[in-house]
């Protein structure tokens, strides 16, 4: 996987952006912060304490909050 998605059952961009990437053919870990003890603080630390999601962490280390499908994409091709 090129990145991780930190999301929650209940956000309407998370769902959204999962939709999105599906219909690209991306393929992504998707980690629920509200059900994995400890994402929510790595979700935290990328956004400058704030539980923001969607939070994608990708495999360089660098990470996007509520990014749109094409700028993942984008993201991906410099991988």
């Amino acid at each position: 996987m090129s990145f991780v998605m930190y999301s929650t059952s209940w956000c309407g961009y998370c769902k959204r952006l999962k939709s999105q990437l599906a219909e690209l053919g991306v393929t992504f870990e998707e980690i629920n912060i509200e059900e994995v003890p400890g994402t929510a603080e790595i979700v935290e630390k990328v956004n400058g304490g704030n539980r923001t999601v969607p939070t994608l962490v990708f495999s360089d280390g660098t990470a996007m909050t509520n990014p749109s499908a094409k700028a993942v994409v984008e993201k991906m091709a410099t991988l």
